[in-house]
């Protein structure tokens, strides 16, 4: 029996993956519906020489995995919707000081205490503009295990590749279901290592200063170099300013460093696409059951395809608006009331042909609630 075939939980293939890319200090809190990867990192974490930190509450453990990163360790936290809500104001701590880190968020039923052991897909906008100020973000998602475990891998990649917090927006279904999933030998996935400077001791280093390439070469605080790490504006030494131009400048940065790179960030699956007159767009567990809709409308010689998102942000706009070009009806699968599906309806030509499939009462959408609200469309003639 091949031991890297494993039948696993959801959160399970994210602990495994997290290892996989090189995670070192994890804090957390635990609740539904993403305790098991905190159980787990508990067991295995310290076994590989990392830490494990139990805080007590989420606010802790953002701030926890930000004093980590600074240290020159790969970080993760994980939570659910009223954690992720407390995690806000140190995301945007990261995010200004440029921090390395993951933040995996198992969504559950909202607002409030909602359903917690529900699914939904309803922190989209939040992993957005949950924090304030103007900011661009990394967010992930996944269908299935295997690409759950690819996913949180690139969550850390791209954390270390552009010095900034990335959020992985699971859900209830994806992260409790349990499928076959095949670990990858080390080196089959790329691993990106931390960044660290070539400056040497007694030499200046400018923390904030770009590279070329646009990285920033980090320093592990506490070790050769001292500099100052702030929530303000500051200037490329790390201290605090309010002079307008490197005030334009840094904000410019923050965002543009990710918006550039749209490309490399952008991952999405296509089926059927090309001669696709209707098109479904997913993600998340939803993709699973417009996926089913696909190869069953299929069979029977009707021409539907689906768009899988796994970038939530930075939205691609360009490539829906040119996947979806020649539908004739574009068809929203989620688990909210519309929340990616204000985004398509501003990607495309033809906002009107956007429709949206979805539920928000706790339940599981299934293939039969997406071919009845199919039914609904074509029955009105849209």
């Amino acid at each position: 029996m091949d031991d890297n075939v494993r039948f696993l939980q959801g959160n399970d293939v994210c602990v495994q993956a997290a290892l996989y890319a090189g995670l070192e200090f994890f804090a957390g809190y635990p609740i539904t519906p993403s305790t098991e990867i905190a159980e787990n990192l508990a067991y295995h974490l310290p076994r590989q020489g990392g830490k494990f930190i139990q805080m007590e509450d989420e606010i802790a453990s953002m701030c926890a995995i930000i004093g980590a990163s600074l240290t020159g360790r790969k970080v993760m936290t994980a939570t659910s919707g009223p954690g992720f809500s407390l995690m806000q104001e140190s995301l945007g701590f990261a995010i200004m000081a440029e921090i390395p880190c993951v933040i995996v968020n198992v969504q559950r039923g909202g607002p409030s205490t909602g359903l917690p052991t529900g699914p939904s897909q309803g922190d989209v906008l939040q992993a957005r503009w949950g924090t304030h100020g103007d900011h661009a973000i990394i967010v992930l998602t996944a269908s299935n295990h295997q690409d759950v475990f690819r996913m949180t891998v690139d969550a850390f990649n791209l954390a270390e590749t552009y010095r900034t917090p990335v959020i992985l927006l699971l859900d209830e279904v994806i992260g409790h279901m349990r499928e076959k999933v095949i670990l990858p030998e080390k080196g089959a996935i790329p691993v990106v290592d931390r960044l660290r400077t070539s400056v040497k001791a007694g030499i200046d280093y400018h923390p904030y200063l770009p590279r070329e390439d646009g990285r920033l070469p980090m320093s592990d605080f506490g070790g050769e170099h001292r500099y100052h790490v702030t929530g303000l504006f500051h200037d490329m030494w790390g201290f605090p300013t309010t002079n307008p131009k490197i005030v334009h400048g840094l904000l410019r940065h923050l965002n543009d460093k990710i918006k550039n790179n749209i490309s490399d960030i952008n991952r999405m699956k296509e089926y059927f696409i090309d001669d696709a007159r209707t098109i479904l767009i997913s993600y998340g567990s939803s993709a699973r059951s417009a996926l089913h809709v696909v190869h069953n409308r299929r069979a029977r010689g009707e021409r539907i395809g689906l768009l899988e998102l796994q970038t939530l942000w930075p939205f691609p706009y360009t490539q829906v608006a040119e996947k979806c070009e020649k539908a004739r009806q574009i068809v929203v699968v989620e688990m909210n009331m519309g929340q990616v599906l204000l985004q398509v309806k501003r990607a495309v030509s033809r906002p009107e042909r956007v429709m949206l499939a979805n539920r928000i009462d706790g339940v599981f959408i299934t293939p039969t609630d997406i071919r009845n609200i199919l039914r609904l469309i074509h029955g009105k003639g849209v």
